[in-house]
Formats: structure tokens, sequence, C-alpha cells
């Protein structure tokens, strides 16, 4: 239960990953609205959403399978964190009373892709459906 369990979390939180990746690789202008709008423009433009969309379809792809882990697991936990810590008024205050005037509770469930991360890697040692468990490493 165990194994299959921390399969699906790595399946749901790397394909959340492929997903936004491709959404920087197909959607430009998707992704450089939401950039303008929570990361104050940082990661917009073209060839910036190109590099990163690259790299974070093939981050999920070595989370899904479970490649690399203890890369790849920590590399996924610092790109969560790396989202939170921008919109973090919003989860602070999801409902937009206190500290925002915008309600936003759909960025909320970001605090269970980042607590998902965590748990892939305290527990990876029980991760035995992944592709470094049939390695041996």
């Amino acid at each position: 239960m165990k194994a299959l369990s921390l399969l699906l979390l790595r399946l749901s939180t790397g394909i959340y990953l492929i997903l936004w990746g491709i959404v920087k690789l197909a959607a430009t202008d998707k992704a450089n609205a939401v950039s303008d709008k929570y990361y104050g423009g940082f990661l917009s433009g073209d060839m910036i959403n190109l590099g990163l969309g690259s790299l974070q379809v093939l981050l999920g792809a070595l989370v899904c399978i479970g490649f690399a882990r203890a890369f790849s697991y920590t590399a996924q936990l610092v790109w969560y964190i790396a989202g939170i810590v921008p919109i973090m008024v919003y989860i602070l205050d999801p409902f937009g009373r206190y500290l925002t005037d915008e309600a936003k509770l759909t960025f909320f469930p970001s605090t269970t892709l980042l607590f998902a991360s965590l748990i892939l890697i305290a527990f990876r040692e029980y991760d035995s459906l992944s592709v470094d468990a049939k390695r041996g490493r």
C-alpha cells in the first residue's frame, strides 16, 4: 500500500509539473499572463517560457518514473516552493479579507503539492515502484 500511495503521489505531482510545462511551451500568452499578474513579469518572455517549460516537463517526467529521485524529488520541492512564495498572501488569506483584496481559494491546494513533495523525499525508501528502486538505487 505504501509503494502504491507513493507511486500515485509521484504521478500526480509529476503530471502537474508536466501540464504547466506544456502551458509554458504551447500557450506562452497564458504563461506570460500568469507571470505578469503573480510574478511581476519576472518569468515573462517566449525564450524564458521555452527554457522553463522544457525543464518543467523533463523534471515532471523524472518524478513520474522515479528516476534520479534524490535530485528530482528535491528539485520538485524547490520548484513548488518557488511557486508558492509569490502567492503566499493568497495562501495565508485565501478569502481575501485581511492581507489582500482578492480571494484566491484556488491557490491553497499548492500547499498540498509542496507537502506531497516532502512526503516523497521522507519516504523514498518505501518507493519501491520507481525506476531507481528497480535499479537498486
